[in-house]
């Protein structure tokens, strides 16, 4: 297994995490407890802990490839959601 990580700084993690959830659970698989949600993609797993402070994110999964495009769809999705922020600043970082 491989896992990509990244720490998003927002003051409103914890929304958009509930907000992506939200958004995702009528096509996957989604738990969401609080602020903190958890994604099955059909071939990765996402994990979001949101907070006043930002969003950990972690993905994964077998496939590093798959990975690196979901890091992608993952930050496009909380952008949107985030769109009176900009875009928000994701470094990724294998772990």
């Amino acid at each position: 297994m491989s896992t990509i990580a990244a720490k998003v700084a927002t003051p409103n993690g914890g929304k958009y995490v509930r907000q992506v959830c939200k958004h995702w659970s009528h096509k996957f698989e989604v738990e969401v407890e609080g602020d903190t949600g958890k994604v099955h993609f059909p071939s990765a797993v996402t994990t979001m802990a949101g907070d006043g402070e930002g969003i950990a994110i972690e993905i994964t999964g077998e496939d590093k490839a798959t990975l690196e495009r979901l890091t992608e769809v993952v930050a496009n999705h909380i952008d949107r959601f985030a769109f009176r922020e900009g875009s928000l600043n994701y470094e990724w970082s294998w772990q």
